[in-house]
């Protein structure tokens, strides 16, 4: 064989083992840069969970607190509708004993009306006050 052929092997043969070590070297880098781009992703991953968590202990906060307020508007809606129960009760018995009052009336002097006892009340009353005539035409006239 000759000479140069035998070099020219030797220099193909020294070629390749450098191609191939770049390549090796590509691949190792191609590696790292996998490597670094899923820690990345992890601490995204990481990042976006906690954040998730965060929201939703804010979401179930709010519902909570939604809860309690109209558990407080619930409790003072039943008081009101109870204060307003223990009113039309009083109301009732006022008008119950108004009806005997007036039933004792009617028996102490029958006849009487109410324009009769705010007359003989008004009389009593002392100062005068001016009140409508006949609340038509605005005009007053003390009464007494």
């Amino acid at each position: 064989m000759e000479t140069w052929v035998i070099v020219l092997i030797v220099v193909v043969v020294v070629l390749l083992a450098l191609a191939a070590l770049m390549a090796a070297r590509r691949g190792g880098a191609g590696k790292a840069r996998k490597q670094e781009q899923a820690r990345e992703h992890l601490q995204d991953a990481q990042v976006r969970q906690a954040q998730a968590d965060k929201d939703q202990a804010l979401a179930e906060e709010q519902v909570a607190r939604a809860r309690r307020e109209r558990a407080e508007v619930e409790e003072r809606l039943a008081q009101t509708e109870q204060e307003a129960r223990d009113r039309v009760g009083q109301a009732e018995g006022n008008r119950s004993a108004a009806e005997q009052l007036r039933a004792k009336a009617e028996k102490l002097a029958p006849g009487v009306t109410h324009r009769d006892a705010d007359r003989a009340g008004r009389h009593d009353a002392g100062p005068a006050e001016d009140l409508p005539r006949d609340g038509n035409d605005g005009t007053t006239t003390t009464r007494r």
